[in-house]
């Protein structure tokens, strides 16, 4: 029943797009946001109608659904990484698995293929490989903590509060990353708090101490990049001692002095200050090198399973030409090299290129070629003529999917089969649409990268009619 917007005891129905979920009223889907969960019975206001669409938050639950479980993290409520932590984890799946069948039948049109049980991660904690934490001088509180009446530091290192861009609260422990990543974090909190060293301050962009990017590898070498707000000599020197001296685990140590309005660093130097200026993961027999701006898939586990379905649909035998685009720093253009004839690889970021290039030498990889440059200016018919039609095709796009002159192209190129792997069922579904005249998409297989979130990742299979 609706009052002035709101609705009491009502059944939250199902799980919707971007981890929200959803409640039929008389009045058309109610969006919900916050940690709730299909077969809760609560109370709703709206808070925001946009022409057919209403968007509500909970103001009480009443019962909970059978599909919670007990969230693990401290900071569960206000932090916005594991947002599912509440929901029982084969419950994810299952509904990340009816993501994908809902995109592929509702964007894509496409209903005549079975969707394979979703791959899960054998971690459902501790599986990230990389993290950014942020220093603040404006620390963020939660309502228990105003209302303890106890005093706390100004100062916080550690996420955003969802929605904030200038608050920050403090991470006590992270569930997303093993150790060392929260000794790490805590001790350089600790440090520069007893030293009185300036935290950042977003609203003036002023501050010495700005963020810290901490960065773990199967092989057991851990990273941390350290980026200061201001060229403060001495500081940089004290805080840089203090790491080296007190973390003999950080295999190699870096810091970027970063002036701008925001904490990019792809266009910023990167100091080396000790160790390996890079660190190493391993997949099969392979390594690769992971430097300070290299993009590397943050869940090394799970990105194992996603290669191996990616090469398994490929299909090959030893004798197949392969492009691999948006191949990045060619993580699976290296993957699989050794199976195919011969590896194209092409990637908008040079130094990305450049990476890819090192990774084949350091596994004695020479079937690979990787090309640098936007996709529809490259893969043109000389470039084709040059490099000759590939038998298959692997595309892994970010996540708002290919544009149409790239799929021009690979329906130009003709290629037998094209694996497409993706980090967003919408798009992907999108754009194998536009490839349904000439393309039939005959195997699809969702993998779980990402535990206790809404986001999945799904390969592809299509071939050519």
């Amino acid at each position: 029943m609706s009052k002035s917007n709101k609705y009491e005891y009502v059944e939250i129905t199902d799980f919707a797009a971007e981890g929200k979920c959803i409640f039929k009223s008389e009045d058309g889907v109610i969006f919900v946001e916050g940690n709730v969960a299909p077969g809760d019975i609560v109370d709703l206001q709206v808070v925001r109608t946009k022409k057919k669409l209403k968007e509500a938050i909970v103001t009480k639950i009443h019962s909970q659904s059978p599909l919670r479980t007990e969230p693990y993290c401290e900071h569960f409520g206000f932090c916005g990484g594991c947002k599912w932590q509440h929901i029982g984890y084969d419950h994810q799946l299952r509904f990340k698995r009816q993501q994908v069948v809902d995109h592929f039948e509702r964007i894509g049109k496409i209903r005549n293929v079975e969707i394979n049980e979703i791959l899960a991660a054998p971690k459902t904690e501790y599986y990230r490989n990389k993290l950014e934490f942020t220093f603040s001088n404006w620390r963020w509180l939660t309502k228990e903590q105003l209302d303890s009446g106890q005093p706390f530091a100004k100062t916080a290192l550690g996420f955003h509060v969802p929605k904030r861009f200038d608050k920050i609260f403090t991470v006590d422990h992270c569930h997303l990353q093993p150790d060392p990543s929260n000794a790490i974090r805590n001790s350089l909190h600790r440090f520069s708090e007893e030293k009185g060293y300036p935290y950042y301050d977003v609203r003036f962009n002023v501050g010495v101490m700005r963020n810290v990017i901490i960065r773990t590898a199967n092989s057991g070498d851990v990273m941390v990049i350290v980026q200061f707000g201001e060229q403060n000599d001495d500081i940089i020197a004290e805080v840089m001692a203090f790491l080296h001296e007190n973390h003999p685990e950080i295999t190699s140590l870096n810091y970027i002095v970063n002036l701008k309005g925001n904490d990019s660093y792809q266009d910023q130097e990167v100091i080396h200050y000790a160790g390996d200026k890079v660190i190493r993961e391993t997949m099969e027999d392979l390594t690769f090198l992971v430097g300070p701006k290299s993009f590397y898939q943050t869940n090394s586990e799970q990105a194992y399973k996603l290669f191996s379905v990616a090469r398994d649909y490929a299909q090959l035998t030893g004798n197949e030409s392969v492009y691999d685009l948006y191949t990045g720093t060619g993580t699976i253009a290296n993957f699989v090299a050794r199976s195919a004839k011969k590896v194209v690889g092409v990637e908008y970021v040079e130094a990305a290129v450049q990476d890819a290039r090192i990774n084949s030498q350091l596994n004695g990889i020479t079937n690979t070629a990787f090309f640098a440059g936007d996709m529809r200016a490259i893969m043109n018919e000389s470039f084709l003529h040059t490099h000759g039609r590939p038998d298959v095709i692997i595309t892994d796009p970010p996540r708002a999917g290919m544009d149409v002159p790239v799929i021009e192209t690979i329906l130009k190129a003709a290629p037998d089969r094209v694996v497409y792997v993706s980090c967003n069922t919408a798009t992907q579904a999108r754009d194998l649409a536009l490839m349904s005249e000439d393309y039939e998409v005959t195997r699809v297989q969702p993998v779980d990268m990402f535990p206790n979130t809404h986001h999945v990742e799904n390969v592809a299979l299509l071939v050519r009619k």
